[in-house]
């Protein structure tokens, strides 16, 4: 994807997620993608640093 595709197919997933849900609902999903973010964030960083050692 190029320029702003990535950014537009986001958005697009976003409003596609939150359609129909709760603000409670919205909440949560939005805190659980927060955490799988910062998860897959973590293990790539750790594989980073397991290859230059």
């Amino acid at each position: 994807m190029c320029n702003g595709e990535l950014a537009a197919a986001i958005t697009t997933l976003a409003v596609v997620l939150a359609k129909d849900k709760s603000t409670n609902e919205i909440e949560l999903l939005a805190a659980v993608l927060t955490q799988l973010g910062d998860t897959l964030a973590t293990i790539a960083a750790q594989k980073t640093l397991c290859e230059s050692v």
